[in-house]
């Protein structure tokens, strides 16, 4: 068989023939395989945006002060700027940093924090990073910045309401003018009223700590899939059986985990509109008392709140 050269090399020319065959196969699978990659690539960029936001998890968490850790006097409640004050506020940051940490761990993305209690608990120094805090007054409205935006909400140191009698530093909005609200009938507290307010931008409520009074109140408005963690125990308005800081700060980081893993379980907590709120009430210092009333109604929960700026009666 005659011989060529080819490239320098003596070759048979069906080798040529096979080797060129060869070599566009390859080519081939080398352009298919590039192709795939970059359809995989594109795929991918596409599907980020979509991952990221399916991720994110804002929670906003209400704080009140007569249900955290330690906490079972009027005296470190009331008494703005005065040591035991001072002092449970810092047991306040505790028990919220807790939770942040396991809201964190849990999947939370982004927090904000309301600051609840009237008189203000924020201590800059024991601020978590990474989370907002609302605190002062006066302020644009009573839960603000709770919106549509906000996949879930906290209510830590919650307390029961007026008139419940295992429950730690009972009241509902004001111990002073002794409120009791009804809304459609219902008697509620402020756990319920909160989630009232949450409900209305279909959030739900997933977490609420404070004495065992106020957890089995928010398993009685929010039913059993909302999380609840017990820091104390009522015996009487101001007695109760506390529990160490170690223990309770566990329990609350536990809980605030357990609670990012039940968000598509909890449900809003709703009622029927317009509703109907009746507000009961004394005049402080009024002796003797003379329980009073005013109802009004209102067409959603935006107006949660509006009853306390009704004009009160006072004869």
């Amino acid at each position: 068989m005659r011989l060529k050269k080819y490239s320098g090399n003596p070759v048979n020319d069906a080798e040529i023939k096979g080797s060129s065959c060869l070599g566009k196969k390859h080519r081939l699978k080398r352009n298919s395989n590039t192709f795939g990659r970059l359809i995989f690539a594109i795929v991918l960029i596409l599907l980020i945006p979509s991952t990221s936001a399916f991720a994110r998890k804002k929670i906003y968490i209400v704080t009140d002060m007569e249900g955290i850790s330690g906490v079972f006097r009027w005296q470190q409640t009331k008494t703005k700027d005065s040591p035991l004050y001072d002092k449970a506020s810092e047991y306040l940051m505790g028990d919220l940093s807790a939770v942040v940490r396991g809201l964190k761990e849990g999947g939370a993305t982004e927090i904000i924090v309301l600051d609840g209690h009237g008189y203000q608990n924020v201590v800059p120094h024991l601020m978590e990073s990474g989370v907002k805090y609302i605190t002062g007054t006066p302020r644009p409205g009573s839960l603000y910045a709770l919106d549509e935006t906000v996949d879930a909400v906290v209510q830590l140191g919650a307390h029961a309401m007026k008139g419940t009698p295992d429950g730690v530093l009972n009241h509902t909005m004001s111990s002073t003018w002794k409120y009791r609200f009804w809304y459609n009938g219902v008697e509620t507290g402020e756990i319920g009223i909160v989630s009232l307010a949450a409900g209305y931008y279909e959030i739900p409520v997933i977490l609420v700590t404070g004495d065992k009074a106020a957890c089995r109140e928010a398993n009685h408005f929010l039913g059993d899939q909302v999380v609840t963690v017990p820091v104390k125990e009522g015996l009487a308005t101001e007695a109760a059986i506390l529990y160490p800081f170690e223990e309770t700060r566990q329990a609350l980081y536990e809980g605030a985990k357990k609670a990012m893993a039940a968000i598509g379980k909890c449900k809003p907590y709703k009622i029927a509109i317009p509703f109907n709120v009746k507000l009961e009430y004394v005049t402080p210092d009024e002796n003797p008392e003379k329980i009073r009333s005013i109802e009004h109604t209102y067409p959603d929960a935006r107006h949660i709140y509006d009853i306390l700026r009704e004009e009160k009666p006072k004869n």
